[in-house]
């Protein structure tokens, strides 16, 4: 790292110099380097797997230093905890937010710092006065006896990051934030990261969306294979030359663009309905259908019902707030539970895999296998092949390119990417009819994203249908050959690939009350 007294650039509010960490059998980071100047907005840029998480980990006092040092405004930062770190300015909103849904804003807002009117007392009245006041200066009118849980994603982040002003934060780190934001909310949330930049504080801004990086970002460090390999004002870059300095080598097409052949209806919907509930969108009217071979999309805002539709196709509500007919393969199927659905052909890899698609603690292995288990019981005297267990999961690691060091490896320490791969794995033994993708490239690298692309083209190659629900309308305008458009769970078009545009899909996606009062959509067959 260059001398900032030297080269006349200002010095550095915070600086991380030769930062090294090893785990068993790997070293996460070998000597990297990394600064952020107050008033600057940081991307701190890499594929799955580059040590971006464990450098901001180690800012953060989760891991101690191996080797190097860390100076936060010239003083050296000595960070044993998570705690530590935040009384000496560190803030960092992750991606899952740390909040505890059953509790009120205020309560969460001082968690493990209450204020008292006594030794026993807490003064409710003046923790709920601060709360509103630091939110108010983010732009946000928050009635803070609301439970977190009853609050939209965007809302909760200004809470966290109105916590962090309070604690007087003068580094924030915010790891990949508009996830599950939409327009709007980005925007929002870009405004405050303006102002924020501007009241002098560091942020370091963790993103896959390349357009969000140009757009917020100064600068931009690059971390390759736990090594620092670019760090250069976002003017000096290019997306091509990104791409390249995060994977490596010029990118690749993602998309194969070859034709795939289309056979029979793998599945029917016809007049589905789910009777919403205070915290789920209902669906209206829901009719579709996905072919062999096809990819179908299904895009729309934030709340607009997709998330929903995929669930109630695996049997996720209450039996007792769903009508409509399903079809599998020309069958009439009755999904009163995920089982049900899993019996009759149909996979799900939900939006969120780390709460809902993986077991965290435990192995690739078991992970991998954990929906096929059946196919691994020998009888007459039920037990377990262990060994054509372990053999079926070899296999399905090599087939997606799944890197753990062992088959034994927890998931929870694997990359995003992989992660990813893994909850596809464990139906892809099972040989479904039908997989319904639920963001299926939310929080992974450009270089993951091409393979999972990959693999979603050869499951519909080789006779699967695919279900793909997503916010991203780029991957969907590339990957399917048809889009369902919904708003406030009803399908409002759909648009054949040959006519989908990205204007079209979001002028049905914004169709609030022409949704509700027409029952209409428009219609275009595949």
């Amino acid at each position: 790292m260059s001398d900032p007294a030297k080269s006349g650039a200002p010095e550095p509010l915070l600086e991380m110099r030769g930062v090294t960490k090893r785990f068993p059998g790997v070293v996460a980071l070998d000597c990297v380097d990394f600064s952020a100047n107050a008033g600057e907005v940081h991307a701190l840029m890499g594929a799955n797997g580059a040590g971006k998480s464990t450098l901001m980990k180690i800012l953060a006092g989760v891991y101690p230093l191996d080797e190097g040092e860390i100076r936060l405004g010239g003083v050296p930062l000595h960070a044993d905890d998570p705690r530590a770190a935040q009384r000496q300015g560190i803030a960092i909103i992750h991606q899952e937010l740390n909040q505890v849904a059953e509790l009120r804003a205020f309560e969460n807002f001082f968690l493990g710092r209450e204020l008292k009117r006594a030794r026993w007392v807490l003064d409710e009245g003046r923790m709920k006065v601060e709360t509103r006041r630091w939110v108010a200066q983010l732009g946000l009118d928050l009635d803070p006896d609301r439970k977190v849980g009853q609050l939209r994603v965007a809302e909760r982040q200004l809470l966290e990051i109105g916590k962090a002003m309070s604690l007087k934060a003068r580094v924030l780190v915010m790891d990949e934030p508009t996830t599950a934001l939409n327009v709007e909310e980005v925007g929002q949330l870009f405004m405050v990261m303006r102002r924020l930049r501007a009241a002098g504080l560091a942020i370091v801004y963790i993103s896959h969306r390349m357009e969000e990086v140009f757009a917020i970002g100064d600068r931009v460090t690059v971390l390759r294979d736990g090594r620092r390999v670019d760090s250069r004002p976002i003017g000096d870059f290019t997306r091509a030359s990104l791409i390249q300095a995060m994977v490596g080598h010029e990118p690749a097409g993602a998309i194969p663009a070859r034709p795939r052949s289309v056979g029979g209806e793998v599945l029917g919907v016809r007049g589905l309905e789910v009777r919403g509930t205070a915290d789920r969108c209902g669906l209206h009217e829901i009719d579709l259908t996905v072919k062999a071979g096809q990819i179908i999309g299904v895009a729309g805002l934030l709340g607009s019902g997709r998330t929903e539709l995929l669930e109630a196709l695996f049997g996720v509500p209450n039996p007792r707030r769903v009508r409509g007919t399903v079809t599998v393969r020309g069958r009439a199927v009755r999904l009163s539970s995920p089982r049900d659905a899993i019996r009759a052909g149909i996979s799900f890899v939900t939006e969120d895999r780390k709460g809902q698609s993986l077991v965290l603690p435990r192995s690739v292995l078991e992970n991998a296998s954990l929906a096929g288990l059946s196919l691994f019981v020998r009888r007459p005297l039920p037990f377990l092949d262990l060994r054509a267990e372990q053999r079926a999961v070899e296999e399905m690691v090599a087939r997606l390119d799944i890197k753990p060091p062992t088959l034994r490896t927890t998931v929870a320490s694997l990359s995003g990417g992989n992660q990813q791969k893994v909850a596809l794995a464990r139906f892809l033994l099972l040989c479904p009819a039908l997989f319904l993708l639920d963001e299926p490239t939310q929080g992974v690298d450009v270089a993951a994203k091409a393979e999972i692309y990959a693999l979603v083209d050869d499951l519909a190659r080789e006779g699967a249908g695919v279900l793909l629900a997503s916010s991203d309308i780029p991957e969907l305008l590339a990957l399917c050959d048809a889009i369902h458009v919904m708003c406030e769970g009803r399908i409002t078009g759909s648009l054949p690939r040959g006519e989908a545009t990205q204007e079209r899909i979001l002028d049905l996606a914004t169709r609030f009350g022409r949704a509700r009062t027409s029952g209409r959509q428009e219609t275009a067959s595949p």
